[in-house]
């Protein structure tokens, strides 16, 4: 990866275009079914994007209580584009067009109006769960009956694509908008795309701009995206296994509980006595060699990624395991 950096043709992506830029744009526009892309510094812009652009300023997002444009950009929805957020709470994560219905605000002036459904797949906070094409399609069927626009949070989607064995098509083609994470468990070190059609595109570009998201010479960046699309996709196997190990050794310990068996990369547990501080429990797993995340009051994150070796997995399931 880093020889392909070292490598990269580039210019300047904010005036005429960097061409190792526009081979990754095309590239991940043509994976998600889409007609074009926009390289961006990272998921929380290329969602704050697509919300400026799909939502006028009267507008509130539905999306699901747990997500991560709810949860985790800093009500940048609200900050930057003076939407509103209406979170709809799901089945571990899951969303049904059913749990949607009554959520489109009446055309009355003492109400938002409703301007977008945002899903995330996989969904983090919900330990990395895979919503499938059949679970999809009703969302998207319930959107567009509603002329509303739909927006795939899919920072972990070739987590999706390897977990279901389809393509990133099959999972993303019928979203108005998708934004792609590089720097997740496809192990770029920066850098997200947006992706839908060529007239939002341009339209993103404009805002990526006004958000200070322009890079000159930004091929740099792109040719380790190009990379780990070519290299890191099918690995992502390997982060799925890991992480079924590291279930197994948490379903035999005496001192945690699974929240969920994991369908991808994440690991979600909690201690099994109630009522201990998360941030001691994951300072006492740090002295141990495990890098373990507070996600709540009652729950720790564990997530499996290129730079985590098979010995170091063994290692932490041993820990877990004995606990």
């Amino acid at each position: 990866m880093l020889e392909a950096m070292h490598s990269a043709e580039v210019s300047d992506d904010v005036l005429e275009g960097d061409p190792t830029c526009g081979r990754l744009e095309r590239r991940i526009a043509e994976l998600t079914g889409q007609q074009a892309a926009v390289f961006v510094p990272s998921g929380t812009m290329a969602n704050q994007i697509a919300i400026r652009l799909h939502c006028s300023r009267d507008a509130e997002v539905l999306c699901e209580a747990n997500c991560h444009i709810y949860n985790y950009e800093q009500a940048g929805y609200a900050q930057l584009s003076g939407v509103a957020v209406r979170p709809i709470t799901g089945k571990s994560g899951r969303l049904s067009a059913e749990q949607l219905e009554g959520s489109v605000r009446p055309n009355d002036p003492h109400f938002p109006t409703t301007g977008m459904l945002a899903i995330e797949n996989t969904h983090n906070k919900a330990g990395g769960i895979v919503l499938s094409p059949a679970e999809l399609q009703p969302l998207l069927d319930w959107a567009s009956q509603r002329d509303l626009p739909a927006h795939l949070d899919g920072a972990r989607l070739f987590n999706a694509v390897v977990a279901l064995d389809i393509s990133a098509e099959e999972i993303a083609g019928g979203f108005d908008s998708i934004s792609v994470c590089f720097s997740k468990g496809l192990g770029a070190p920066v850098g997200s795309a947006l992706c839908g059609s060529s007239e939002f595109i341009n339209q993103a570009r404009r805002v990526r701009k006004l958000l200070g998201g322009g890079m000159r010479q930004a091929g740099f960046l792109a040719a380790a995206a190009l990379y780990a699309l070519e290299h890191n996709v099918t690995r992502l196997a390997e982060d799925h296994q890991h992480a079924a190990l590291l279930a197994d050794a948490i379903e035999a310990s005496k001192s945690f509980e699974l929240c969920s068996r994991p369908e991808t990369n994440i690991v979600l547990f909690r201690p099994s006595v109630p009522n201990q501080s998360m941030d001691e429990v994951c300072r006492n797993l740090e002295q141990k060699g495990i890098g373990a995340l507070p996600m709540g009051p009652n729950i720790i994150r564990l997530v499996t990624h290129l730079s985590v070796t098979s010995s170091e997995i063994n290692h932490a399931c041993d820990v877990l395991g004995s606990q």
